[in-house]
């Protein structure tokens, strides 16, 4: 199959945050894995001559199939670009080439490294090497076609609340699962059974995939394909979620409903200007806040059920 890379090369006033929202509309298109280049990094970033050189713009590259569904899709993305202008301060251009599936394959692992997140965990890509310092647990992940690398903020905030939060035993629930990235972490953390949902096929498949590499035993989790309503009936003491408030906000009183007593949700995926939305309608479903954390133009929230449902 061959691919073609969409090159979004944008200017705006706060990169950082039209970079994540450029990579939603990505994801609104049902592609959740997208390539993220800025122009201010650490060129060698610890990684010498191995080190990806560094970008002229700043840009945001999703790679989509070439079929039936190609310009339909690419035009979705246009429209959705020049709505985004109408609302944030940004420039854009895109840039197209057609790749074959075994270049496409190898041309975006260049971006990826293994990342520390919170105070154990490392995010590790299956292709490169890493030797782990005393008391870290490594988590290896190929994202493929899934959302999930341990690079984006809202990742890496679902990880710290994980250390925090996951009691051993515990079973848990990640809904939007991708690349089954938060199930790896749980797992190693010492969660008990997990299970994950995710609406794309593609990800279920990715996350098994992951779970496997990872040496983790089938009987300890359940993918399907579905959202919430699709996930094994039971009490769950931890559920995560990271993926956008517009998704989470409908979805919070079933999610309340599956937590056990005194279980805890994270969200994250959440812009910093919609968590009080979102925290409004966390208590309205019966949880408290516990806490509130902040990366970049992110936010993730623990709430823990204090009330029954």
């Amino acid at each position: 199959m061959e691919y073609l890379e969409l090159k979004v090369i944008f200017d705006a006033a706060e990169p950082d945050l039209a970079g994540d929202l450029i990579g939603s509309l990505f994801d609104d298109l049902g592609l959740g894995g997208v390539v993220v280049e800025t122009p201010d990094r650490d060129s060698a970033a610890d990684w010498g001559a191995d080190a990806v050189p560094v970008p002229d713009h700043h840009a945001v590259i999703g790679y989509l199939p070439v079929n039936a569904e190609l310009n339909g899709r690419r035009q979705r993305l246009v429209e959705a670009l020049g709505h985004l202008a109408g609302r944030v301060p940004l420039t854009w251009e895109i840039r197209e080439r057609k790749m074959a599936e075994e270049d496409w394959a190898e041309s975006w692992k260049v971006f990826f490294y293994p990342v520390p997140v919170g105070q154990r965990l490392v995010v590790k890509p299956t292709w490169r090497p890493y030797a782990p310092q005393p008391g870290q647990i490594v988590i290896e992940i190929d994202p493929g076609m899934a959302f999930g690398s341990g690079t984006h903020p809202t990742t890496q905030l679902c990880l710290g609340f994980l250390e925090d939060e996951l009691k051993v035993g515990d079973a848990v629930l990640d809904v939007g699962t991708g690349s089954g990235i938060l199930l790896l972490a749980a797992a190693k953390l010492g969660a008990g059974f997990m299970a994950g949902v995710d609406i794309d096929a593609v990800a279920v498949a990715v996350a098994a995939a992951n779970l496997a590499r990872n040496g983790i035993s089938s009987d300890r989790f359940q993918l399907r394909q579905g959202g919430i309503d699709q996930a094994p009936e039971r009490a769950y003491p931890l559920i995560v979620a990271n993926i956008l408030s517009e998704v989470i906000l409908p979805m919070i009183p079933a999610i309340a409903g599956r937590l056990a007593p005194a279980g805890v949700f994270i969200a994250s995926g959440i812009i910093s200007g919609n968590a009080p939305a979102v925290t409004e309608a966390l208590t309205a479903a019966g949880l408290d806040l516990v806490t509130q954390r902040r990366q970049d133009d992110w936010v993730a929230l623990a709430a823990r059920r204090s009330k029954p449902v």
